[in-house]
Parts: C-alpha cells; sequence; structure tokens
C-alpha cells in the first residue's frame, strides 16, 4: 500500500465556521437544516458553530467545500478554512485553564 497517501502535510482538515440568525423559528429551522446538511457530509461538531471533516487529500477536501458552498444559507456568515494534518495537530485544547490531553486521531478507511 502506498503509505505517501496518508501523511500529515497531505491530509486535510476542512473546517466550517459560521454565525446564523436565530430570531424567528424559521431562521432556527434554517440553521438546524445547514447543521444537518454538514453532518450528513460528514463533518463533526467541535464547537456550537465550528464544524470539522477530515479528508485524505486536498482534492478530497475542495470536494466538501464545494459541497459546503451549495448549502450556504441566504443570511448569516459562513467561514471555510483547509489546513493540514500536521497543523490541526498542533492546536491546543483547553477547557477552562485545563489542557485537554491529544485525542486520537480519526482511522481513515477507503475501500475501492
Amino acid at each position: 500500500m502506498d503509505t505517501s497517501r496518508f501523511n500529515a502535510y497531505r491530509n486535510m482538515w476542512v473546517m466550517v465556521l459560521f454565525e446564523l440568525p436565530t430570531e424567528t423559528k424559521a431562521e432556527r429551522r434554517k440553521a438546524a437544516e445547514f447543521r444537518k446538511n454538514l453532518i450528513k457530509d460528514g463533518f463533526n461538531m467541535f464547537q456550537f458553530s465550528i464544524y470539522i471533516r477530515f479528508c485524505p487529500s486536498q482534492e478530497n477536501a475542495e470536494v466538501h467545500i464545494l459541497r459546503v458552498k451549495k448549502i450556504l444559507p441566504s443570511k448569516g456568515m459562513v467561514g471555510m478554512i483547509s489546513i493540514t494534518d500536521k497543523q490541526f495537530g498542533r492546536m491546543e485544547i483547553f477547557h477552562g485553564a485545563k489542557k485537554d490531553p491529544p485525542k486520537d486521531l480519526p482511522q481513515q478507511l477507503e475501500l475501492f
């Protein structure tokens, strides 16, 4: 197997950050629908308005970025960024003043 496909500089993480209006019932429904569509596309909640997805390559990340662009809500702000697995691994996460131990990265399985 070609292990160069699974290196920390080739693997990518796509982050979707958003601030959507939730004043009315219709706005809350649209915000919930946007989150549900992100989950359907394999994104996981990192924080309430930040969702992340692991991608094995930049090309795969671009596919998911295009999918998010197709479901953008008409109101609110949405930002997207893709970073390498190496950069993502350098993130420090804290709960209060305590630093969380690093979590195991998801195992990626591809079947062809």
